[in-house]
């Protein structure tokens, strides 16, 4: 845009010819020279007033920190706005909102006016260029030439930063990207809900930065109520977010990939989300199947896809007590024979391993006189077995609990017997529940099975 209007060509070839004339003259008779004036913008206001050139660069004076109770609500929770939902911004101005608000008694009203009919986010609702002509010395009902007026107000780098501002006609460009969010202004206006409730407090500030958008939490205390205190303000996600043609939740943006907030549910997709994503999922999976169909979880859980993040980094050095206490259930991915016991025999940390595998003193079990022949006590092969069987059968077959525990009729066998004291009084309703492990030991027409049924 241009901030004034340029001479006519003969006019300002006139103009210099005389300067340069009279700058000759003055050399000849040993005068200093001096440049001629030019024309320059005048000069920015002092520091020291509200206006000062050093006002309305930040949130407030000289970047000073914006107490949390004039922030948004729910920054608590969100420091910063979403990148995907409030793309970020280029703001090329300078404007103090304080003075206007309080010291000019101007409302919200009087430069958003478009607010108090938007129906949509991506409406434009900041005020005009020419809605700043009202108050300061300028025109700019046409922006290919704009008019600088005389007052210091009404300069080009009176408002627009940079230290070319309005030289040649050229600003920097402010950049607002849409957001990419439904928010209809117009009916949060007509249920009483005013700006502060949304933006905080932006009459206490002077430029009002991205940090003054709204943030979920904050939305929630109205759109997370309950029954009939949730009145019109649901809370279904398709509310507010924007969705694909197959009503999903749209989550990838130029910015990023829209992902939950860890105060949602703990539904934040961190690292480890795979692996503690199952309490959540069944919890809420409403939530889940606003962004993921279902074969987005049958793939997995089908055993179609592998994914390799399941376990963290350090995960071989933690597997041995996540199996022994089964979580998560190892066999939900892997075949224990195979899997685990190939693994086991290739770095020598089995029975049955090869003799090269095996590193001097390596052994996975405790030593033979404290698991297997000790009296029963914490570190006895039984309390395992009982904690965790699935943690025994990737190594062992049910002949190697037989070869020891069967009857001493059998060959090699230890005749150690593998019932507690007192299992007598307790065995029919073990045969009924599932009479399979009694018949590795016992004959079905036996004496012995007879006192149980």
């Amino acid at each position: 845009m241009r901030s004034r209007s340029l001479l006519p060509g003969w006019i300002a070839l006139a103009v210099c010819l005389a300067a340069l004339a009279g700058a000759l003259a003055s050399a000849r008779a040993g005068e200093p020279t001096e440049p001629a004036a030019s024309a320059a913008p005048a000069p920015a206001p002092s520091d020291a007033s509200p206006r000062g050139a050093g006002h309305g660069l930040y949130p407030l004076f000289e970047d000073a920190e914006v107490p949390a109770a004039w922030m948004p609500p729910g920054v608590a929770a969100t420091p910063v706005p979403s990148d995907e939902v409030f793309p970020p911004q280029t703001i090329a101005i300078r404007f103090n909102h304080g003075w206007h608000v309080k010291q000019l008694k101007l409302s919200c009203r009087a430069c958003h006016a478009g607010v108090y009919e938007s129906e949509a986010a991506k409406d434009r609702n900041l005020p005009s260029p020419e809605t700043c002509d009202g108050c300061h010395d300028c025109n700019h009902s046409n922006l290919a030439a704009v008019k600088a007026g005389t007052d210091p107000n009404g300069q080009c780098a009176f408002c627009h930063l940079g230290e070319d501002a309005g030289v040649e006609g050229v600003v920097a460009l402010s950049v607002w990207p849409e957001p990419n969010l439904r928010f209809p202004h117009k009916k949060h206006l007509a249920r009483n809900i005013g700006c502060p409730q949304c933006h905080g407090a932006v009459d206490e500030l002077e430029l009002a930065t991205r940090d003054q958008l709204p943030r979920m939490a904050g939305c929630f205390t109205c759109h997370a109520l309950s029954g009939a205190a949730a009145g019109d303000a649901r809370g279904d996600c398709t509310v507010c977010h924007l969705t694909e043609p197959n009503g999903l939740l749209r989550t990838a943006f130029p910015t990023g990939k829209l992902e939950p907030p860890h105060w949602l549910h703990g539904a934040d997709h961190g690292p480890d989300w795979i692996a503690r994503h199952q309490p959540v999922a069944a919890a809420n999976s409403a939530m889940c199947g606003s962004c993921h169909a279902s074969p987005f979880c049958t793939d997995c859980h089908d055993g179609k896809v592998r994914p390799r993040q399941v376990h963290p980094n350090d995960w071989l050095s933690m597997h041995a007590q996540a199996a022994r206490q089964d979580s998560p259930r190892c066999v939900s991915c892997h075949q224990l024979q195979s899997f685990c016991g190939d693994c086991h025999r290739r770095v020598g940390v089995a029975r049955d391993a090869p003799a090269a595998n095996r590193g001097a003193g390596r052994r996975f079990h405790p030593p033979e006189a404290e698991w297997s022949r000790a009296t029963r006590g914490a570190r006895h092969h039984s309390f395992e077995a009982m904690r965790n069987l699935n943690a025994c059968v990737s190594c062992h077959t049910e002949r190697d609990c037989a070869s020891c525990h069967a009857s001493k009729g059998l060959p090699g066998a230890g005749g150690t017997s593998p019932h507690p004291l007192g299992f007598e009084s307790s065995c029919a309703s073990a045969l009924r529940r599932n009479p399979r492990p009694c018949l590795v030991c016992h004959e079905s027409r036996s004496a012995v099975l007879g006192r149980c049924r």
